[in-house]
């Protein structure tokens, strides 16, 4: 077991872990609109650089490592963890906090249940202020309110913005937790393919017909390595408490455990795994191992346990989304439906 008081003091946890491809050599990284890969050279030695996963993405990955998709539910390491789970007006499930790009932020949960989970956050965020005169927010107090329904918003970073009455878009809660890869000596593998048609290769492309030839770059690399960095003077400046503090990193270190000993499959053709799978080791403080997924998962109920007072009851809020655009949504698919059944 991994004893936190090691990090007592300490402004930041550093673990950095080599990767390389499951199969072969080449991988497919991370691509952007009118950008395609990202690639940089060192200024100090002009070493070809690649980012394989950006920040953005890799959020997303170590949120996921939380949710079991089958049972649309948390994974049985976090349960008893508060989160927002909304459904349709018929109850089937539709998403939840741990699924949201925005966290928190989601429309599907400020526009919920007539507004009545924003006129609630609304209430808390603003408990303590006096009068109708503006004031700075404050972070301490909002950080709490914020793990009362979510702590996972808190440990992945939110922005409460889009929404005026919510401060105007000053709450904003940095990452704790982030990550990235980036791979070192690369070279661009060029390749191609094409899409056959059987029955009319000379046929209108832009329609969907004929055949078509693609263009595809992979990479190779001498070092493929992913980052992961928690933020222990951003979690403890939020003044939560000890155990608060202790849940939120233990949720960290789970979570990027999970992430290496699970799927690190990013693509099609991007299949990765830990060079040493059983020895990841932190980069700062120097000389830890990260402690297994099993012995991880053995660690959280307690501390799970010991925050139950700081949590909403009950811990799942559920909300129905049935707002004007739900609406809207529906009217559409009835009408797509009356149309389909007509013709």
């Amino acid at each position: 077991m991994l004893d936190f008081g090691v990090f007592s003091g300490m402004p930041r946890i550093l673990l950095s872990v080599d990767l390389r491809p499951v199969q072969g050599h080449r991988f497919q990284p991370t691509g952007f609109p009118d950008l395609g890969a990202a690639t940089y050279t060192m200024p100090q030695d002009q070493t070809e650089m690649l980012l394989v996963e950006s920040a953005q993405s890799m959020a997303n990955r170590l949120e996921m490592t939380a949710w079991d998709p089958v049972a649309n539910d948390l994974v049985p390491a976090m349960k008893g963890l508060p989160y927002i789970w909304v459904s349709s007006s018929s109850g089937k499930f539709l998403t939840s906090s741990i699924l949201e790009a925005h966290r928190l932020n989601s429309p599907y949960f400020l526009d919920s249940s007539d507004g009545a989970f924003l006129k609630r956050l609304k209430t808390e965020l603003e408990a303590g202020q006096k009068g109708d005169e503006p004031e700075a927010v404050d972070l301490r107090q909002a950080s709490g309110v914020i793990f009362r329904y979510d702590p996972n918003s808190l440990l992945h970073g939110l922005f409460l913005s889009g929404s005026k009455q919510l401060a105007g878009g000053r709450y904003r809660f940095v990452r704790l937790l982030s990550a990235f890869i980036e791979a070192e000596n690369v070279n661009p593998v060029e390749s191609g393919g094409v899409k056959n048609d059987r029955v009319n290769p000379s046929g209108d492309t832009r329609t969907g017909y004929g055949n078509v030839p693609f263009h595809r770059t992979e990479y190779v690399a001498s070092k493929i390595r992913a980052h992961f960095a928690i933020d222990l003077s951003t979690l403890r400046g939020y003044g939560l408490g000890e155990p608060q503090e202790n849940l939120l990193l233990g949720l960290a270190l789970w979570k990027i455990r999970a992430l290496l000993d699970g799927t690190l499959r990013l693509r099609t053709a991007c299949d990765l795994i830990p060079e040493r799978p059983g020895d990841i080791v932190f980069t700062e403080p120097s000389g830890l191992t990260l402690p297994s997924l099993g012995e991880l998962s053995l660690q959280l109920p307690t501390m799970i346990e010991a925050c139950g007072q700081f949590f909403a009851e009950p811990a799942i809020t559920k909300l129905e989304w049935s707002s004007g655009e739900a609406k809207k949504l529906a009217g559409e698919r009835m009408k797509k439906d009356d149309k389909d059944n007509a013709d």
